[in-house]
């Protein structure tokens, strides 16, 4: 992994600070559970898992699409979806690490333990960079859960040595606008797809 201190030189920019020094707040606190990842306790005391995805995560993924509204679904597919078939389920818990990441959240005082967001990463290894996907169920959000996830993204894209991390959002998604605009991500228009922003950040 690059010191952050090279790339704090290296760049004008401000990155956005290592996971533990941003995490380290009362309203949310995690700490390393060996082969489970980290115990994640949000301000209202409720309790999460976040660790690698896993192939067999698809039940809980499309039980956590069924609750999700359709304004949920069109901010983070870009388009309505009635459904999440089986098919693209197995496809998202089944990843390629060499180009992939994907990290979820996971409700275990549930049984079956419930999944309450994920975020993942593709790796262009042509363009040196990766896009972003994140997602955290409404009743969940506002907690930092989101941050906590991004936060996470871009760790790995760093260790991976990527030069830039990226997504499209629409421009009504405003929460993730703004998280982004907090961890240091640049804005840009698509004039090809209207109300659609593309979002930056230089590793």
């Amino acid at each position: 992994m690059i010191p952050l201190s090279d790339l704090a030189n290296a760049t004008k920019r401000p990155l956005p600070p290592r996971s533990r020094e941003r995490f380290a707040r009362p309203q949310l606190t995690t700490a390393t559970a060996p082969a489970k990842g980290e115990q994640v306790t949000t301000r209202d005391g409720r309790e999460l898992c976040l660790r690698a995805i896993e192939p067999g995560d698809v039940a809980a993924l499309q039980r956590c699409f069924k609750r999700l509204s359709p304004e949920d679904i069109r901010r983070r597919f870009l388009h309505a979806m009635s459904e999440l078939p089986a098919s693209m389920a197995q496809r998202l818990c089944r990843i390629d690490p060499q180009i992939e990441t994907a990290y979820v959240l996971m409700d275990e005082s549930e049984r079956p333990a419930e999944m309450r967001g994920v975020g993942r990463i593709y790796v262009d290894e042509a363009a040196d960079s990766a896009e972003f996907s994140v997602l955290v169920e409404h009743d969940w959000t506002r907690l930092g859960l989101g941050a906590l996830l991004m936060q996470r993204l871009v760790d790995d894209c760093r260790r991976r040595g990527l030069s830039e991390i990226w997504g499209y959002v629409l421009q009504e998604n405003r929460p993730m606008l703004e998280l982004c605009k907090e961890l240091g991500f640049t804005r840009r228009l698509m004039p090809d797809e209207p109300g659609t922003a593309q979002i930056s950040l230089r590793l």
